[in-house]
């Protein structure tokens, strides 16, 4: 865990998927919810499908392997985003990142339900406690309402996201996903993905918005470069190197990282209440993630 070519990514991507949930804030702001997903997985497909020939990996997927691709690209690329997106219209990115850093129970219950794999009794355990300290920060944010939105539509949306995320993740673990190299399956399921992001936001909003700030473009590029294909194959890799349950680790440096943006540029305000939830979650995760590399 302490060399260089472990550590290094293993901070690297728990940063960077902890600046995201902000970044994120400013790709709603003006622009629709639906075209910002569309616009972010415009500039990332293509960027996968390169990363995926400079790596060498076949391209071309047989049919069941493309059905899957779709089932996953949906999911990921279009469910979960578009419910991450619209939720962080009523609830501050740092919680939405607390909640999802919870992936773990559903993918869990899915995975028992799906394909059978069992889990202990610790890691139940430590998903009741990180459960308890997220309800806690749930209750500091209907209490403060720092956004002036619906935080129970908010906390709806991101519990759809994270389903959504868990499906993708567990779906993409049977043996026709296991056959396909990971980046050529997320290229495609990207592509996928965000061909249906197009009509959706054809559908519900109309004619795609021109956001005139490059902040906008450059959080985009950030999002889609950084956030979205630089950190899959760094992720993966480091499942190969010390295994799926100590990179699930990095999660927390992802809420530590995403809580700090909160509190410095969303105005997110700590109180007791907060403060006892985001020890609890934490500890919670901690023995969760322990118990589940026991097994």
């Amino acid at each position: 865990m302490l060399s260089p070519r472990v550590l290094i990514p293993f901070l690297l991507t728990g940063t960077i998927w902890g600046s995201t949930w902000f970044v994120i804030t400013g790709q709603i702001d003006g622009v629709s919810a639906a075209w910002a997903v569309f616009y972010r997985f415009l500039l990332a497909t293509p960027a996968l499908f390169t990363l995926a020939l400079l790596m060498g990996n076949r391209l071309r997927l047989n049919r069941p392997e493309h059905l899957l691709a779709l089932g996953v690209g949906i999911a990921q690329f279009s469910g979960n985003f578009l419910f991450v997106y619209n939720a962080e219209k009523h609830i501050t990115s740092g919680i939405v990142a607390v909640m999802f850093a919870l992936l773990m129970v559903p993918n869990a219950v899915f995975a028992r339900v799906f394909i059978g794999e069992k889990v202990q009794g610790g890691f139940v355990g430590g998903s009741l406690v990180a459960i308890a300290g997220v309800a806690m920060l749930l209750v500091h944010e209907w209490n403060a309402a720092p956004l002036g939105g619906n935080v129970g539509l908010g906390i709806v949306l991101a519990i759809g996201g994270m389903l959504a995320a868990s499906i993708a993740n567990v779906v993409q673990a049977n043996p026709t996903g296991r056959a396909v190299p990971m980046v050529s399956l997320l290229a495609w399921a990207m592509l996928y993905g965000t061909i249906f992001d197009l009509g959706f936001a054809a559908i519900t909003v109309g004619p795609p918005p021109v956001a005139q700030g490059w902040q906008f473009w450059a959080g985009t590029a950030y999002l889609a470069i950084i956030g979205s294909v630089v950190t899959f194959p760094l992720h993966y890799n480091l499942v190969r190197e010390i295994g799926a349950g100590r990179t699930a680790y990095n999660g927390i440096v992802t809420v530590c990282v995403a809580m700090l943006l909160s509190t410095v540029f969303e105005g997110f305000q700590w109180t007791a209440l907060a403060a006892g939830g985001m020890a609890l979650a934490l500890t919670g995760m901690a023995l969760a993630l322990r118990s589940k590399q026991r097994r």
